[in-house]
């Protein structure tokens, strides 16, 4: 059984048996591992614990391709499309419910540099790249191979290297 709720957000977005088809699965959950081992209280057990969460961290992430450490703050729901070559930066935020697939690179721009702030239900294209103390507003679409160098407001599509917003596009409703 588990335990751990954000956890399960993020397997409530996958597939059944997840493990055995996917495994961007495998990191998600060695990162949510990794945040309840830094979050207990400091001693022995934990240093212990850490440095087992190291080396699960290290083959997990070159088998997949995926570097998410646990010092970023990640909500509940996180899904990975198309494992591979995602990497996101320790001091970064991420929302609820967002989905990221392949090539993408949430970070800062120079050493020790701001990181970006993604909030919910944010979607990344493949080889989505977010650099520097940006904010990507809530529901907002980074698209493929588009490079953001400036805040996204909510709703908006990014687009572009670097990227440019496109504003919420509006659905047309039949008319009885």
């Amino acid at each position: 059984m588990i335990r751990d709720p954000d956890f399960k957000a993020d397997l409530a977005r996958y597939p059944p048996r997840p493990f055995l088809r996917e495994q961007s699965i495998w990191a998600i959950y060695v990162y949510r591992l990794g945040r309840r081992v830094f979050n207990r209280k400091p001693g022995v057990s934990r240093a212990i614990q850490l440095k087992f969460y190291w080396l699960i961290f290290r083959i997990v992430e070159t088998l997949t391709g995926i570097s998410i450490p646990f010092e970023a703050r990640i909500g509940p729901g996180l899904r990975i499309h198309h494992f591979g070559n995602i990497f996101v930066h320790p001091n970064a935020i991420i929302g609820c419910n967002c989905t990221l697939r392949h090539g993408v690179t949430i970070g800062n721009r120079v050493e020790e540099g701001p990181c970006p702030v993604i909030e919910d239900n944010v979607e990344f294209g493949a080889y989505g790249h977010v650099l520097g103390g940006v904010r990507v507003g809530h529901d907002a679409k980074i698209g493929a191979l588009s490079l953001v160098l400036s805040d996204v407001p909510p709703g908006a599509t990014a687009l572009g290297n670097p990227a440019r917003n496109l504003p919420r596009l509006r659905t047309l409703e039949k008319k009885p």
